[in-house]
C-alpha cells in the first residue's frame, strides 16, 4: 500500500512539461551527451585500462555524438585518467611477463589498440631489452622442450621456432636459441 501511495504522489508531482519530454515508452529523456560519454568512459576504465582509441571506439558503438565523445575524452585525458604512454608501458610489461611476447608482437598489439607510433617506439625502447628477450625465448623453449620428449630434432626445431615466431621473435634469434637449447638438452 505504501508503494502505491508513493507512485500516486510521484504522478501528481510531475509537471506537464516533464510528461511532454518523456519518452513514449516511459524512459527518462536523454541526458547531456557529454555527461553520457563521461559515464561510459568511467564505466569502461573501471573495468580495465584502455587506450584513448579503444574508448573512442566504445563511444562510437554507443552512438555518442563525436563532439561529445571528444569533449569527454579530452577531459579524462586532462585529468590523467587516459594516458596512452602509461597504458602502453603497462601493456608491454604485462604481456612480456604473462605471455613472453617479443617486441614485434608487442608493437603489433599496441598498434591494434590505437597507440601512436612515437609512443610505441619510446615504450619498446624503454621496456624491451634484447638480452632479456633472448633469456625469455630460451625459457619458453626450455619449458616447451619438457613436453617434447621422444620428438626428433628436426620436428622439435620446427615446432619450437614456430612457437617463438608466433610470439614475435625474429627468425634468427629463434633458430639460434632453439639450437642452443636442443644442444644443452642433449637433443
Amino acid at each position: 500500500m505504501a508503494f502505491a501511495a508513493k507512485g500516486a504522489r510521484a504522478a501528481r508531482e510531475r509537471s506537464p512539461d516533464s510528461e511532454a519530454l518523456a519518452d513514449p515508452e516511459g524512459r527518462e529523456p536523454e541526458a547531456d551527451p557529454v555527461e553520457s560519454a563521461k559515464r561510459i568512459v568511467m564505466q569502461q576504465l573501471s573495468v580495465s585500462a584502455k587506450s584513448r582509441h579503444q574508448l573512442a571506439q566504445v563511444l562510437a558503438r554507443r552512438a555518442v555524438p563525436e563532439s561529445a565523445a571528444e569533449a569527454a575524452l579530452d577531459r579524462f585525458t586532462e585529468l590523467g585518467y587516459i594516458d596512452d604512454a602509461v597504458f602502453a608501458r603497462s601493456w608491454v610489461e604485462s604481456r612480456q611477463r604473462s605471455r613472453g611476447l617479443a617486441g614485434s608482437a608487442l608493437r603489433r598489439e599496441l598498434r591494434e589498440k590505437g597507440i601512436d607510433a612515437e609512443i610505441i617506439d619510446a615504450v619498446l625502447i624503454e621496456c624491451v631489452d634484447p638480452d632479456a628477450e633472448r633469456v625469455a625465448a630460451a625459457a619458453l623453449v626450455d619449458k616447451k622442450l619438457r613436453s617434447m620428449r621422444g620428438v626428433n630434432a628436426e620436428t622439435a626445431t620446427r615446432r619450437l621456432v614456430s612457437m617463438l615466431a608466433r610470439k614475435g621473435y625474429s627468425p634468427g634469434l629463434a633458430y639460434t636459441v632453439v639450437r642452443e637449447q636442443l644442444a644443452a638438452s642433449g637433443g
